[in-house]
């Protein structure tokens, strides 16, 4: 599978990843939600900016870790031992302070030149689950649905 991730502009998370300041990303919620469990080693990331219609990266996935039902301290010692991969802000810290954790670890980042310009959905989410890249790349992209979002 491949994996469209929106990049925090606020928090140059984007600008982190390309410089190689940031090898893993996060994501938490209450309980568990899109993409907790449905990412695996080898899958590949491509990254666009929040705001942007632009995919302008790509990585491959080496280590994926899922959490859930965590107690506050749970939560913070696993950001905090994993800090010098997420290389959060403070305010993300507080973001993603949840119960339920995935943590995304990553290698091979590049750039794409030309970018890939994205057909954007009103029904999509900030992490979405597809076959290939193409099905959201404008010229190309089909209907998005959430068929490779559910549970296998």
């Amino acid at each position: 599978m491949v994996h469209l991730v929106y990049c925090d502009d606020k928090e140059n998370v984007l600008e982190k990843i390309l410089l190689r300041k940031k090898t893993m990303i996060v994501r938490g919620a209450a309980g568990r939600k899109i993409p907790h469990s449905r990412v695996f080693s080898n899958d590949t990331l491509y990254f666009i900016k929040k705001g942007s219609k632009k995919i302008s990266a790509k990585a491959t996935i080496t280590n994926v870790e899922n959490y859930v039902k965590l107690t506050d301290s749970e939560t913070q010692d696993i950001l905090e031992s994993n800090q010098n991969k997420l290389n959060l802000t403070d305010k993300q810290k507080e973001r993603w302070h949840k119960k339920c954790l995935i943590l995304v670890e990553f290698t091979n980042v590049e750039e794409i030149e030309p970018t890939l310009d994205f057909d954007h959905q009103g029904n999509m989410d900030d992490w979405l689950i597809l076959t290939k890249i193409e099905d959201v790349v404008v010229g190309t992209s089909i209907p998005y649905n959430y068929d490779n979002s559910r549970f296998k």
